[in-house]
């Protein structure tokens, strides 16, 4: 009888493939609801209509939200199975601390008129994408990432910063329940 060990074949890999495969063929609106939190849900809501707003497309936009669902999901579901080594944490949290930086910029931008800095904000959007990027690349595949990318690279873009932010801009409405989304995000411990 051989060792199954040594055949390289592990029930909880498989497992685990299995819950990131099945999670992310099923990132709807309903099983979002069950791994994300109302104040989550509204930041996305907000989001998804900012970027209908900007580039007029319902569909790009669904599928921006869609991508940050399923890789939130799919790193919830490896950070459960203790998956990261000591040094994935150690950039998940410098991730964590950039990304942080990078939300009370926004709520600072917001508040402070003609503070907006567009080199600093798209800075640490490139910055975390980065990290991010380190903490997942050993444990998702290309297609993951890629979502990854378009996300930061739709979010993190000069021109969609400059037109969110800009005096008199028509995203004022939106940035506003945005920045309150961030700020109720951060009081509960989610950013």
């Amino acid at each position: 009888m051989t060792d199954v060990m040594s055949e390289g074949f592990k029930s909880r890999d498989i497992g685990l493939r299995a819950q990131k495969k099945i999670l992310s063929r099923m990132a709807n609106k309903n099983v979002a609801k069950m791994f994300i939190d109302d104040t989550t849900a509204s930041l996305l809501d907000n989001l998804f209509r900012m970027a209908k707003q900007f580039t007029d497309n319902k569909k790009e936009s669904e599928k921006l939200i869609k991508n940050i669902i399923k890789v939130v999901i799919k790193i919830g579901v490896l950070y459960r199975n203790e998956q990261f080594s000591a040094e994935e944490i150690r950039l998940a949290e410098k991730f964590k601390n950039k990304f942080h930086s990078a939300a009370m910029a926004v709520i600072s931008f917001h508040e402070v008129e003609f503070s907006y800095d567009r080199a600093y904000l798209h800075k640490a959007m490139q910055d975390s994408h980065e990290l991010l990027r380190q903490v997942v690349a050993r444990h998702l595949t290309e297609k993951s990432l890629q979502r990854i990318d378009s996300v930061f690279n739709f979010f993190g873009n000069p021109q969609f910063l400059d037109a969110v932010f800009r005096p008199e801009s028509p995203y004022k409405e939106l940035l506003e329940r945005l920045v309150s989304d961030i700020s109720k995000a951060m009081d509960e411990g989610g950013m």
